[in-house]
């Protein structure tokens, strides 16, 4: 719970930035019960994520559940890694998750969403 209400890292939003993303005014969050209710895609990055998401899912709503990378083209890693306490990695993740999230917004227009 400790980075909610914080924004990205600076190093996140650098990195961002330099691609001509502006994310310096979101702010984290925990994802509760009733966002089931509420999105139709509940979103984790690692297997972590995915077991409290899981633990967090009520019955029924499963299939709002995704895994960011399982939407990433030519990616074999399950796990969005976590740059938190190095300085390049910032870059790499970025990638990774610009890869997925192609997907994703295809998978969402695929499903007229």
């Amino acid at each position: 719970d400790w980075h909610v209400g914080n924004p990205p890292d600076k190093r996140s939003q650098e990195a961002a930035r330099q691609r001509g993303i502006e994310i310096g005014d979101l702010r984290a969050r925990q994802t509760v019960v009733v966002d089931f209710a509420h999105f139709d895609y509940i979103v984790g990055m690692d297997d972590t994520n995915m077991a409290d998401l899981t633990a967090l899912c009520p019955a029924g709503r499963e299939d709002r559940l995704y895994r960011m990378l399982d939407f990433a083209e030519g990616i074999t890693t399950l796990n969005v890694p976590d740059p938190y306490f190095g300085a390049t990695g910032f870059d790499d993740v970025l990638d990774l998750v610009e890869n997925a999230s192609k997907g994703l917004l295809a998978h969402i227009r695929a499903r007229g969403l």
